[in-house]
């Protein structure tokens, strides 16, 4: 299988933003309701939690559950 030009520099841009300590999605959606606590505060969660929001970032499925939690809590507060 060859990959193509955008594919591999895709790669590598993954590869050089790994680091040491990440959080897997498991971790990740563990956290959750405690970011979006945070969040819903007023306070910069990434900042207090800056592996769940690098997660995210790199995380689609992740982000996308994130977004719909956030939302539904949001919606519920109102």
């Amino acid at each position: 299988m060859k990959l193509s030009s955008e594919a591999i520099q895709k790669l590598l841009k993954a590869v050089k933003s790994t680091r040491d300590k990440e959080l897997d999605c498991g971790h990740c959606y563990d956290e959750l309701d405690h970011f979006i606590e945070i969040k819903l505060s007023g306070k910069k969660a990434s900042e207090a939690m800056p592996l769940v929001q690098e997660h995210l970032d790199r995380c689609p499925p992740c982000r996308e559950e994130y977004e719909v939690l956030l939302e539904a809590l949001k919606a519920l507060s109102e």
